[in-house]
């Protein structure tokens, strides 16, 4: 039988932290990257590595058919380095249609090839005003908010893809990145998460929890992340070795 996981965003910042992680466990590990030039690095991280772009649903759905995941992991963003502010207003746009087409594709592709598992990517810092720390059944911000419209709607239909694909999915709010890779060595904000620990909660969820959407942030009184450290075994003070 084959332990294999697709892992789409294997060369972003989460992506290159998980890898090991899922080799080091025994997994097959296809990576997805958009750019021949990571081809090398995901070989270096243990991956066979797979260029293909989540908005090519054909070349999708053929490549999983043929691999044939247990688990499809979704690590896909499309963020600016350190999120450079200059960048940031039309990095939130592709990333909610990310979040929205790239995620529908992934799930049929995912659902097609029959993977029994699909872990998602998502976050945890768009909570409404309200008492904290947030739990997961906190309302999001609204759809009309000026700034952050738009995001919100895309990972409301990221997660409701996920929660309702016929499939075990599992949707990890994330906090802010920091660590490497980010551009951020230190917590910039309540809710943050370290990269190492983020990547450690998604290896975990391919075998843990139940369906559902689980907080991963560091316990600072902005989100509370019980859910994941009860079902997931998940600790925020968790690093890789050096």
């Amino acid at each position: 039988m084959s332990k294999t996981i697709f892992l789409a965003g294997a060369s972003g910042a989460i992506g290159r932290r998980l890898s090991p992680l899922l080799v080091t466990n025994g997994w097959r590990v296809v990576g997805a990257t958009r750019s021949a030039q990571k081809e090398p690095l995901l070989r270096q991280l243990g991956v066979e590595p797979a260029v293909i772009d989540v908005f090519d649903s054909d070349g999708l759905k053929r490549l999983l058919a043929a691999i044939r995941p247990d688990a499809v992991i979704h690590q896909l963003t499309d963020l600016p380095y350190a999120l450079e502010p200059s960048r940031m207003a039309d990095a939130l746009e592709r990333n909610a249609r990310l979040r929205d087409e790239g995620t529908r594709n992934l799930v049929a592709a995912a659902v097609e090839a029959g993977a029994k598992r699909l872990i998602a990517q998502s976050i945890a810092f768009i909570y409404a005003e309200g008492p904290a720390p947030h739990v997961e059944t906190d309302p999001l911000l609204e759809l009309t908010h000026p700034v952050y419209g738009g995001t919100v709607a895309g990972v409301m239909s990221l997660e409701r893809q996920v929660i309702e694909a016929p499939l075990d999915g599992i949707v990890l709010r994330y906090g802010l990145f920091y660590g490497p890779g980010t551009g951020f060595d230190h917590p910039v904000a309540q809710g943050s998460v370290h990269v190492d620990a983020a990547a450690k909660a998604a290896e975990l969820a391919v075998t843990r929890g139940e369906p559902g959407i689980y907080n991963v942030a560091e316990t600072d009184g902005a989100v509370s992340s019980q859910k994941a450290i009860e079902a997931l075994d998940w600790d925020a003070g968790w690093r890789a070795e050096p």
